[in-house]
């Protein structure tokens, strides 16, 4: 071979290292880039930064907030309309600071508040395996809330108030796999930004933590250790299997932890899952004030178990056990009896379905039984499930689930 042939074909070999917008993984950062993508799998980034029927990281997914919709910006290398012309220190100034480039604030819509805690080497590996993404142009609305929210420069005032940055600090008292879990969990993983309560301003409550929220018409349960509303009941094996296949013995992962395991907790290695668990095993919380069930002889309880017997019992059973691996047992489910009863009203009024891993490949699915059902045989049947096989809890009425069911087909709607 001659030595303009041979120059011309390293030329052509190398031609794919010089994509517009992005950079490739040369020999020199192939570690930082796997291990960035895996980092980037624990972070969960693709659920939020992907619109439905969009590119991957392309953003353009509409995030919900009690003050507004905000738009998930474009992370891919473009450097139009992406990160393409963000160094690293811009990057990690996002991630720890909350940021842009321009020193403009962002909105803790995006999770800064618990990004601050993941060390600047892992950021590092993250912004390095994100520039190696196929930049695409698509340029996203980032000012959609209305005035008077839509003016950044409050954002000074609430990280005053409410966002404290650094980095993690271990706990020297616990073991090396709690501190992995809780690096995880308290990091990149910001399991607090679902599982845990807002107050008036949209921060998390501190003094809540992890107890439960209400995301996008969904309970986020609690997840603490609680032995009623919580993990109490469930072992760490119990909660790696749920977060490694989407389902154990005591629950299906639907709504938004559907797409958390299918794209973030499912990928992650099982020793992560399992520091996890050990975390949150550890995260013990003031039990939920316990309740008296309705009895039996109540009409809503009448009611409702006369619907359950002839729309849900097929599935479900009668006693409450369901049916392993495909329809969760609703006995003594921690779902079923938390405070807000946005989860069970949801999945009756509009379906779902849950998550379909390598583990359990098949993805069971509830039909959606809005359309027969009235706002009152809704709160009959939900009231009879919080209250049957040894649950209790408050019972549902007729008028929350009118107002569940307004926001949720609107929201359906708007799909």
């Amino acid at each position: 071979m001659s030595g303009m042939a041979l120059r011309l074909r390293h030329l052509i070999l190398l031609l794919p290292l010089f994509g517009a917008g992005g950079a490739a993984a040369g020999p020199d950062n192939y570690v930082d880039i796997a291990r960035g993508k895996a980092l980037t799998i624990a972070g969960d980034c693709v659920a939020c930064h992907t619109a439905p029927r969009g590119q991957p990281f392309a953003g353009g997914l509409a995030l919900q907030t009690p003050f507004g919709e905000i738009m998930a910006p474009n992370i891919t290398a473009d450097n139009t309309t992406g990160i393409g012309s963000w160094s690293a220190d811009d990057f990690a100034r996002a991630m720890q600071e909350g940021r842009r480039p321009d020193g403009s604030h962002l909105y803790p819509a995006f999770p800064y508040p618990y990004y601050t805690k993941v060390e600047r080497g892992d950021l590092d590996a993250i912004y390095a395996y994100l520039r190696t993404l196929q930049p695409v142009e698509n340029r996203v609305d980032r000012d959609t809330l209305p005035f008077p929210f839509n003016v950044r420069l409050l954002m000074k005032g609430w990280n005053a108030l409410f966002f404290t940055s650094g980095a993690f600090k271990p706990d020297p008292a616990r073991s090396a796999e709690f501190n992995r879990g809780a690096y995880l969990a308290e990091g990149l993983g910001h399991c607090g930004a679902c599982h845990t309560p807002f107050n008036a301003f949209g921060a998390s409550r501190n003094d809540k933590y992890l107890e439960g929220n209400q995301i996008d018409n969904w309970t986020a349960p609690n997840i603490t250790d609680d032995p009623r509303v919580g993990l109490g009941k469930w072992s760490v094996e119990d909660i790696v299997q749920y977060l490694k296949t989407g389902q154990n013995g005591f629950s299906l992962a639907s709504g938004p932890m559907k797409d958390v395991v299918e794209n973030s907790t499912s990928k992650m290695p099982t020793s992560d899952l399992k520091a996890i668990a050990v975390y949150l095993k550890q995260r013990g919380a003031a039990s939920a004030p316990t309740s008296t069930p309705l009895a039996a002889a109540n009409p809503r309880m009448q009611a409702g178990e006369a619907i359950y017997v002839d729309t849900c019992a097929a599935c479900h059973v009668r006693n409450g056990e369901g049916v392993a691996h495909l329809f969760p047992k609703l006995a003594g489910s921690a779902v079923a009896i938390q405070q807000d009863p946005a989860t069970l009203i949801r999945i009756i009024i509009a379906g779902g379905r849950a998550a379909a891993t390598d583990g359990f490949p098949t993805s069971p699915a509830m039909p959606s039984l809005g359309y027969r059902l009235t706002d009152s045989q809704v709160a009959a049947v939900v009231t009879y499930v919080r209250n049957s096989w040894g649950n209790a809890a408050a019972p549902v009425t007729e008028e929350t689930v009118k107002a569940r069911r307004a926001r949720i087909t609107g929201a359906a709607a708007g799909d």
